[in-house]
């Protein structure tokens, strides 16, 4: 059975694994949450790294795929581990592409190291829509102590979107986090707005980077 290792700092590593494990259920998953970490690796590019190859190093050269869960590591560091381990395959939640080439508004709702990436700013520069970037920082912490409610999400969307007179066509989860509270941005934004949080990409690439074909999920 082909084994795939999830690495993360938070429930946006579990979201994702759950995920996998419907839509690929002849692949075992291993998830490797670094919660005692989850700070740091949310904050710090080169922490994250430093954090993830420590808790990785049992894992490389013994998996057929490690998946980083985490768009900072994968916009800052995916480069380094494919060169450095280069008989182990890795790959990461990307920044995921709206849809359609229709001009439209887009919110990417992130963090402040991510937003701080040159690939990122390279990411909102080729876009070429209306794009605002809402850096949410205290999120993530909060959800993984599950103490992010409703209200506080409403009421932040509400000032710091819809006050600005902003309505969003597509939203990007540029954190991994974000996946956890997606029915409640569902609830904030409407139906009719589309989310991309980067899984779906990344599914399409462990199909063809581990050659599976015929597998669909429940």
């Amino acid at each position: 059975m082909l084994q795939i290792a999830v690495y993360d700092s938070g429930y946006g590593g579990e979201n994702f694994a759950d995920r996998l494990e419907q839509e690929l259920p002849v692949v075992k998953v291993i998830r490797i949450i670094d919660w005692r970490h989850a700070t740091e690796i949310q904050s710090s590019a080169k922490t994250a790294r430093r954090c993830a190859e420590v808790a990785l190093h049992p894992y490389i050269g013994k998996v057929d795929l490690i998946i980083f869960a985490n768009h900072l590591l994968t916009t800052t560091s995916l480069k380094y581990f494919q060169k450095k381990y280069e008989n182990q395959k890795f790959t990461g939640l990307q920044l995921e592409h709206p849809c359609t080439f229709t001009r439209k508004n887009i919110l990417i709702l992130t963090t402040k190291a991510v937003s701080r990436t040159f690939r990122f700013h390279c990411f909102v520069h080729f876009l070429k829509m209306n794009t605002k970037t809402l850096v949410l920082d205290s999120w993530p912490s909060r959800i993984d102590d599950g103490e992010l409610s409703f209200t506080e999400i409403k009421e932040t969307l509400q000032r710091e979107v819809f006050k600005h007179s902003f309505q969003p066509d597509e939203i990007i989860l540029a954190c991994s986090q974000f996946s956890d509270i997606l029915e409640d941005l569902k609830k904030v934004f409407g139906k009719k707005v589309k989310f991309h949080d980067g899984s779906r990409d990344v599914i399409s690439s462990i199909y063809k980077m581990l050659h599976i074909k015929g597998i669909t999920g429940k």
